[in-house]
């Protein structure tokens, strides 16, 4: 995916994609440790892709845009005491 496209994608959902690259690469680490190595060019590819898209995550963040408000586990643990 190129840096442009990824811009275009607003933060909500740049965030969702970054978190969602992030399960598939432990997906693709577990399948490579258990020696299945068909996986290794999608591997390199989703690093490069989830490293641009944290680029301009971190570009948005620093021109000002707002991240929307994230669960924190405190905030979790309140929920459950109440």
């Amino acid at each position: 995916m190129k840096a442009e496209k990824i811009r275009g994608i607003d933060l909500a959902d740049l965030q969702r994609q970054v978190q969602d690259s992030h399960e598939q690469l432990f997906r693709l680490r577990f399948q490579m440790g258990m020696g299945q190595l068909e996986g290794l060019k999608k591997y390199r590819n989703l690093k490069k892709d989830r490293a641009r898209m944290l680029t301009v995550l971190n570009e948005k963040v620093a021109a000002g845009e707002v991240l929307p408000p994230a669960p924190t586990a405190k905030a979790a643990d309140k929920k459950k005491k109440k």
